[in-house]
């Protein structure tokens, strides 16, 4: 697929960033003791990098495109929830636009990929 690692997708390395981050702010405060939210935050950023290696090792383009479109699905998640968690007040508007901006930079690069690699089907 052009890469020896799925490690070696920029995509993946910003996932990855993005899943520790979420696990360090859900660790603190009043989100900490918010076990569902918590949980469902930290398994949908988890979600979007492990898609993306889950798919690139599949060795299957068709494949590969659907763990992608699956790891855009866990980053829509994600920025869903997170409004929920600024709504409720676990982070403030600040955190909240950071994070938000890394999610749609992971969203951008994951729709690049998917329509890189529909077009060598």
């Amino acid at each position: 697929m052009g890469y020896q690692s799925f490690k070696d997708l920029v995509v993946w390395q910003e996932a990855k960033k993005l899943a520790v981050e979420i696990y360090k702010l859900t660790s603190d405060g009043k989100f900490s003791k918010d076990y569902g939210l918590k949980g469902q935050i930290q398994r949908s950023a988890v979600s979007i990098a492990s898609n993306i290696a889950e798919g690139y090792e599949r060795n299957s383009n068709k494949e590969f495109i659907r763990f992608l479109l699956i790891a855009k699905g866990s980053n829509a998640e994600l920025i869903t929830q997170l409004e929920i968690a600024k709504d409720v007040g676990y982070i403030n508007q600040d955190v909240f636009a950071a994070i938000e901006n890394q999610i749609n930079k992971i969203g951008a690069m994951l729709t690049k990929l998917i329509m890189s690699r529909k077009s060598k089907k």
